[in-house]
């Protein structure tokens, strides 16, 4: 996602997370909590969320707002989410002995997030 950053307006900055292990469609729920918030909404809401994938989601807001201080020179207080979206990662095959010498796949999958956060003028 190197790539990505140079396609991106100059006021935005992006952090990836990859390799979670959690289906896209839960994990999509999660990005949906934090979508056009601020950092301090975001992060409060991740915070105290009881849901388990909301701490590796915490960590990649935290990396965007660090890409953006460190890197790129904005200000934390003033950065919002703009784009919080998931994606299809790798899937686990596995199988689990059944009756009568049968078996059932298992499939047991990863995804990635993306977050863009884009300095505002609030």
């Amino acid at each position: 996602m190197a790539n990505l950053q140079k396609t991106l307006p100059p006021d935005q900055v992006v952090a990836t997370g990859k390799m979670l292990r959690i289906s896209p469609q839960k994990l999509n729920q999660v990005a949906a909590l934090i979508r056009g918030k601020s950092i301090a909404e975001a992060s409060n809401i991740l915070a105290f969320s009881e849901k388990r994938i909301a701490k590796d989601v915490l960590k990649v807001l935290r990396t965007a707002l660090h890409n953006a201080e460190n890197n790129f020179g904005m200000d934390g207080s003033s950065l919002r989410v703009v784009e919080a979206y998931v994606g299809k990662n790798l899937s686990m095959k596995r199988f689990r002995a059944r009756a009568r010498g049968r078996a059932n796949r298992i499939v047991k999958p990863f995804s990635q997030i993306t977050i863009i956060v884009q300095e505002t003028a609030d």
